[in-house]
């Protein structure tokens, strides 16, 4: 345990699908990478003491990337205006999407796994002329599932 190093947040890869959007996966942060229990409350007649709490399933956020306001002629921001603005007209195209936490040297410290994901969300942050900010987007992906890779 005394060997054992704490990993920092700045440095991590984002790659979505086996496309040509490698390039274009640069992103500031990364938010969503977790998973919940739901559970349902049952009360016994007679017992005051507790209530029981039964599992009801897994639930998990959506994935949020965040990043610098990208070109429309970029390939994610394609993919998201046809899913987005598609009106359901078309299938909507699921990619696989992985996220690396990375140590100093580039090498994977943590990885996530996250399969089926497709755009749900996309949303500009606030621009305001008393600020000298970068123009940011966020977009959220809902998934299948994920799967945290071993250390």
């Amino acid at each position: 345990m005394a060997d054992e190093i704490f990993p920092t947040a700045f440095y991590f890869l984002v790659r979505i699908g086996n496309s040509g959007i490698g390039k274009d996966a640069s992103f500031l942060d990364v938010s969503g990478l977790g998973a919940e229990m739901e559970t349902e409350t049952y009360v016994e007649g007679g017992e005051n003491r507790f209530v029981h709490r039964l599992p009801k399933g897994v639930k998990h956020q959506n994935l949020v990337l965040s990043r610098g306001l990208a070109s429309t002629s970029s390939a994610l921001v394609k993919w998201c205006r046809e899913t987005l603005q598609g009106g359901l007209a078309t299938a909507i195209v699921t990619k696989d999407l992985d996220v690396w936490l990375l140590d100093a040297g580039g090498r994977p410290l943590r990885t996530w796994a996250f399969t089926g994901a497709y755009p749900v969300k996309w949303q500009a942050e606030s621009f305001n002329a008393m600020k000298n900010e970068l123009a940011i987007e966020k977009i959220e992906f809902a998934f299948q599932s994920f799967t945290r890779g071993d250390d």
